[in-house]
């Protein structure tokens, strides 16, 4: 009695390696990106009229306070550094969407030089987030 083998196509086989790649390197982009998000500081956003922009859910929020200091999230950052940040998650998303939380009592210029550092790095997306008039 002879036994039989099973042959194995070799193109049958599911090669885990890449999978694992690919779900590491969306875990880290997740994980990147997901403090930049949410805005984590306290503003008084200046008030427009019923069509004021509220801000998209996906954009990044990056907020100015008062001082003329930049926010994602928590974090105090540079405005060179925020620029470079984002120019890297450009990368990963080409349609990146920014939303500029300037409270009202901030320097106009300060939230303008923002603005004017993304607008010059390529960024087409950017908006400036205020609260709706009652």
């Amino acid at each position: 009695m002879q036994r039989r083998r099973k042959s194995v196509d070799s193109n049958s086989l599911i090669v885990m390696t890449p999978m694992i790649d690919v779900m590491t390197v969306l875990l880290a982009v997740f994980v990147v990106t997901a403090p930049m998000l949410t805005s984590g500081i306290d503003l008084d956003l200046p008030k427009a009229g019923h069509s004021a922009m509220s801000g998209d859910d996906h954009a990044i929020q990056i907020g100015v306070d008062s001082g003329g200091r930049y926010f994602v999230g928590k974090e105090q950052h540079s405005k060179k550094e925020i620029v470079n940040r984002l120019i890297a998650m450009r990368g990963e998303n080409p349609k990146l969407t920014i939303m500029i939380n300037g409270d009202k009592s901030a320097n106009y210029g300060a939230v303008m030089s923002i603005m004017g550092a993304l607008k010059d790095a390529g960024f087409q997306k950017v908006g400036l987030r205020t609260k709706i008039e009652n």
